[in-house]
């Protein structure tokens, strides 16, 4: 297994102590490693929520581009987006994608 140093904080250095002391991870080592998954874990859901939200920015211009949306002032906005409901935003979707 590849060796590599690395520079932790006091605070940081002091937790990882404390959940190897806690009996929660063996060592130090396993600590970091479950660190990094964690952050890959993070990393992968942070791609998929950025692709959702680039998928309905592209129907929301597709839906302005065909003359397909609603007009709302911004002061009428939470009343509009208060109406809506999962089935109605659900019904407005597939409106927007045909």
């Amino acid at each position: 297994m590849p060796t590599r140093n690395i520079s932790l904080t006091r605070e940081q250095d002091a937790f990882v102590e404390e959940v190897v002391e806690a009996g929660e991870y063996q060592n130090a080592s396993e600590a970091v490693r479950d660190a990094l998954r964690a952050l890959q874990q993070r990393r992968r859901e942070d791609a998929l929520k950025l692709d959702a939200l680039r998928a309905q920015i592209k129907l929301g211009v597709a839906a302005l581009a065909s003359g397909d949306a609603t007009d709302v002032d911004a002061a009428d906005l939470e009343t509009y987006l208060s109406r809506l409901t999962p089935a109605s935003a659900g019904a407005a979707r597939r409106k927007r994608a045909r």
